[in-house]
C-alpha cells in the first residue's frame, strides 16, 4: 500500500481520443421505444434525454469547463493507496479560515466553481474581508479526478479519515468543514474524528431520521411535517438508484461505464428530482452546460462504478447506523427547498448553533443558489471563534 505523503501538482487534460470516443458513442446510441404519455414519474423522458445527448455531442464544450477548473491550483496525494485529487485555493486575506468543501453524489468539485471567488476573496465580491476562507475542495475517494478505488472497504468513515489526513498534510491545525448530500454525512464524521481541529461543521441537504419519540413527533411544525412527508415519498418512490447502488453496484456499473446516455440519464434523474421544485427542468435550476460538465466528469474518469460502490459500503457498514453521542463541534445547517432536515431530529447528535431556511435553491445549493450558500457560510463561520 502506498505510504508516501507527497502532494503532487495536477492538471486536468482529458485526451482528445476520449472526447472522440464519447462523440462516437453518443452518435451510435441505441434508443429505446418511447412510451406514449409517460412523464418524469417513470424516469427521464426519452425525448428530453435525446435533446441533452444531442447538446452533449454537438454544442457542449468540455475544454471550456476543463479550463475553468484548471484556472485553480490542483493537486493529488495518495492516502491508503487511493489517489485523492483536490483544489487548493488560498485567500489573500490574513487570518482566513481554512475550509474543506465536500461534495456528494452525483456531484463533483465542479459544484463549487461559483463560490470559490466570493469565499476566498470577499473584498472583491462585496463581502466582509474579515470572513474569508482558504479552500480545500477534494474529489471524494473513488469519485471524479480522485480516480476509481480498487478495493472494498471505502466507507464514509474511511473517506472522512482520508480527508482528515489531507488537511493534516496541508498543515492546517484548525479548520472548518462544509458538506452537502453525502458530504453532509462525511463532514460531521470528520469533526468526530478531529474535534480539537474542526472549529465548525456546516451542512446543506442534510438527511435527518425520525427519532421515534412520541413527543418529538407531536411537536413537529407544519413545515416539518411536510418535510417528513417528503422524506417518506423519497423512501417509497425515489430510492431505486440507491437500492441498486447499495446492493448490486457492479451490475449497474457495466451500463453506466459503457453507455454515456445511460450515465447521463442516471445522473439527470437526480437533478430533476432534487433541484428547486419551482423549476420544470433540471436546466432551469442549473445551467445545462454545467449539468453536462458534471456528467462528463463521471464519464471521463470512469468512476460510475467506484461511486456506486460507496453506496454498497454505506448500506453494509454497521457503524453507519449505530447510535451516536452528541458531537460537541458547533454545527450550522442551511435548509433549501426539497431538503428534509428537521432540527429536533438533528439536535440529538449535533450541537446546532445556526439554522437558516430558504425559499429558493435546492439540494445542489452551490450550483442553484451560490449567493445564499456563501452568505450562510459567512454568517455561520463569522459567528465562531477564529481558526488560529
Amino acid at each position: 500500500m502506498e505510504t508516501t505523503t507527497e502532494i503532487r501538482p495536477f492538471r486536468i487534460d482529458v485526451p482528445q481520443s476520449d472526447l472522440d470516443d464519447l462523440n462516437a458513442r453518443l452518435a451510435n446510441t441505441r434508443w429505446p421505444a418511447e412510451l406514449a404519455g409517460a412523464g418524469w414519474e417513470r424516469g427521464v423522458p426519452t425525448e428530453y434525454l435525446k435533446e441533452l445527448a444531442e447538446a452533449w455531442q454537438h454544442t457542449f464544450d468540455w475544454r471550456a469547463h476543463e479550463a475553468a477548473l484548471n484556472a485553480y491550483p490542483q493537486f493529488v496525494t495518495t492516502i491508503e493507496g487511493a489517489d485523492v485529487h483536490f483544489l487548493h485555493v488560498t485567500s489573500p486575506e490574513a487570518g482566513a479560515t481554512p475550509l474543506l468543501l465536500v461534495h456528494g453524489w452525483p456531484g463533483s468539485v465542479l459544484e463549487f466553481l461559483d463560490v470559490i471567488g466570493p469565499l476566498t476573496d470577499p473584498r472583491a465580491h462585496g463581502g466582509d474581508p474579515a470572513v474569508a476562507f482558504h479552500l480545500v475542495i477534494p474529489s471524494l475517494p473513488g469519485h471524479g479526478f480522485s480516480s476509481p478505488v480498487h478495493e472494498t472497504g471505502w466507507t464514509d468513515g474511511r473517506a472522512a479519515a482520508a480527508l482528515t489526513e489531507l488537511m493534516a498534510r496541508l498543515g492546517y491545525e484548525k479548520y472548518g468543514v462544509q458538506g452537502g448530500d453525502i458530504g453532509a454525512f462525511i463532514a460531521p464524521q470528520i469533526a468526530r474524528l478531529s474535534p480539537d481541529k474542526v472549529v465548525g461543521v456546516h451542512v446543506n441537504a442534510l438527511t435527518t431520521f425520525p427519532t421515534g419519540d412520541p413527543e418529538d413527533m407531536a411537536a413537529l411544525t407544519e413545515s416539518e411535517q411536510q418535510r417528513l412527508a417528503a422524506f417518506k415519498k423519497f423512501q417509497d418512490d425515489q430510492m431505486g438508484y440507491m437500492n441498486q447502488q447499495g446492493t448490486r453496484p457492479l451490475t449497474v456499473t457495466y451500463g453506466l461505464t459503457d453507455s454515456p446516455v445511460g450515465q447521463l440519464a442516471w445522473i439527470i434523474e437526480k437533478f430533476k428530482e432534487w433541484t428547486d421544485p419551482a423549476n420544470e427542468l433540471p436546466e432551469d435550476a442549473v445551467d445545462r452546460d454545467r449539468l453536462l460538465a458534471n456528467v462528463s466528469v463521471y464519464w471521463f474518469t470512469g468512476t460510475a462504478g467506484s461511486s456506486a460502490n460507496a453506496y454498497y459500503e454505506r448500506f453494509h457498514d454497521p457503524s453507519m447506523w449505530m447510535p451516536k453521542e452528541k458531537s460537541p463541534v458547533p454545527m450550522g445547517v442551511a435548509v433549501f427547498p426539497n431538503d428534509v432536515a428537521i432540527r429536533r431530529f438533528a439536535e440529538k447528535t449535533a450541537t446546532i448553533v445556526h439554522w437558516n431556511e430558504y425559499d429558493r435553491g435546492g439540494h445542489f445549493a452551490a450550483l442553484e443558489a451560490p449567493d445564499l450558500l456563501v452568505g450562510d457560510l459567512r454568517e455561520f463561520f463569522g459567528s465562531l471563534a477564529p481558526a488560529t
